[in-house]
């Protein structure tokens, strides 16, 4: 049984595109034919990759919200929780991922542990039955896993030697496509990019960004919406014109930029819901490609954006870090200084009532002051991390994601709260499809 990964009162209106897509200018010079070549960096043969938050010493995790398929990860016997409660049986954890119906945990000796859904392989280890997917189980990964990242339906882990592992399965509007194969759900962990090392790793609703040591974006999965960068609109649906097909999404392939003739590297990169931001790594600028019909990418056009697209509304700052959700995007800048853009409804913004969309990046004014450290867009709810331990939450209050108590809509930040957050620490949060998954320590 595929089950739901969205919200439990979804938007009302789930499309909205004004105008046409505009296909990239291709420049015509007068003589002859020049053709735009780029030479990788060679590949290092021996990298060490690191924790994105590398001083987390006894992490506890803590879930809230929906359960009802096991990714709060606290038990057959519950279903959903309005406050925070602590994950049993899991200690030292370092980094967590929030799919949309499953959750992913890493601890400090880079073991790999999931509970939730696994109807399409999203756990990456066999279960007998559901009561083995409401508690948190290990997946056998063979070495030291650094970074892991979860989408609707898929699991990736990255070693701390550059290797990359995935399992599961990508979807489109038309039901699953598989994972590296056309219609093959991949239950357990397998290589991916085994060629290249890779350095940073980060997942969609249903396709992969893979940041390579060289500087290069590979992406793969569902490309509907122009989230893979690489592959025009004409070719990148199942049902397109392409000969080699749902093959061409699932292949992982680098993104194509150029600035001067000279290919664009990259050192860093975010994917979220139905879109991807990359960082350029020489200017910092920023790049994005994908669902842009709410202005989440922060494009003032509501255009689908199939190849990377310079976004100017990001010149002037250094981005830290930028998460996107189905239809709003949050991001932090050097100082700490959190920002929002995208759909207005449910709150998910954080600005109070707004009669407008937010159609480039807006300082969230209620948080000014304080520095945020992480941010996590869901579909209709947003989470930000302060510097000061605490974790605040704002827009749909459905499904008990924001730990209030109750299921009302927050129109501006409030502090998630509860018994077994106070005398801890807050470090990490992500927001799963209905439920929220906690990082902290002690105080």
């Amino acid at each position: 049984m595929v089950r739901a990964r969205g919200n439990a009162r979804m938007d009302a209106q789930e499309v909205k595109v004004n105008g046409e897509v505009s296909e990239p200018k291709v420049s015509k010079g007068r003589g002859r034919k020049r053709t735009l070549t780029s030479k990788a960096p060679p590949e290092t043969k021996k990298i060490k990759v690191t924790l994105e938050a590398p001083n987390v010493e006894n992490g506890v995790v803590l879930t809230v919200g929906m359960g009802d398929v096991g990714q709060l990860g606290l038990g057959p016997d519950v279903e959903e929780k309005t406050r925070p409660a602590v994950v049993p049986a899991l200690s030292d954890i370092v980094a967590i991922a929030a799919g949309g119906l499953h959750s992913v945990f890493l601890d400090t000796a880079g073991k790999v542990y999931t509970c939730g859904c696994n109807d399409e392989g999203a756990l990456g280890r066999h279960t007998d039955n559901d009561e083995d997917t409401y508690t948190s189980g290990p997946v056998d990964v063979e070495g030291k896993v650094v970074q892991v990242s979860a989408g609707d339906c898929h699991t990736a882990a990255l070693l701390e030697d550059g290797r990359l592992f995935a399992w599961g399965c990508f979807r489109d509007n038309n039901g699953p496509l598989g994972f590296l194969d056309k219609g093959h759900l991949q239950k357990t962990p397998r290589q991916i990019l085994s060629d290249i090392a890779v350095i940073k790793i980060s997942s969609g609703n249903n396709h992969l960004a893979m940041l390579a040591h060289d500087g290069r974006v590979f992406t793969c999965g569902c490309g509907e919406s122009g989230q893979l960068g690489r592959i025009a609109e004409v070719f990148a649906t199942r049902d397109s014109r392409n000969r080699k097909g749902i093959e061409t999404l699932l292949d992982p392939q680098p993104i194509k930029v150029f600035k001067n003739r000279k290919a664009v590297l990259f050192d860093d990169v975010w994917a979220g819901g139905v879109a991807t931001f990359a960082r350029a790594r020489e200017t910092g600028n920023i790049y994005a490609f994908g669902l842009n019909n709410y202005n989440q990418l922060g494009d003032e056009d509501t255009n689908h954006k199939f190849q990377p697209v310079l976004l100017k509304n990001f010149f002037g700052k250094t981005w830290k870090q930028i998460s996107t959700g189905q239809h709003h995007s949050l991001a932090i800048t050097e100082d700490g200084t959190t920002h929002c853009m995208g759909r207005r409804e449910y709150g998910r913004l954080g600005l109070g009532h707004l009669d407008d969309d937010i159609k480039k990046p807006t300082p969230v004014t209620s948080l000014e002051g304080q520095k945020a450290i992480n941010v996590s867009a869901g579909e209709c709810v947003s989470l930000v991390v302060m510097e000061s331990g605490d974790v605040y939450g704002f827009g749909m209050g459905t499904n008990n994601q924001l730990a209030q108590g109750n299921e009302e809509d927050q129109l501006v930040p409030v502090k998630l709260t509860g018994n077994q957050l106070a005398q801890r620490r807050v470090v990490a949060a992500a927001a799963g499809g209905q439920h929220t998954i906690i990082l902290a320590v002690p105080k």
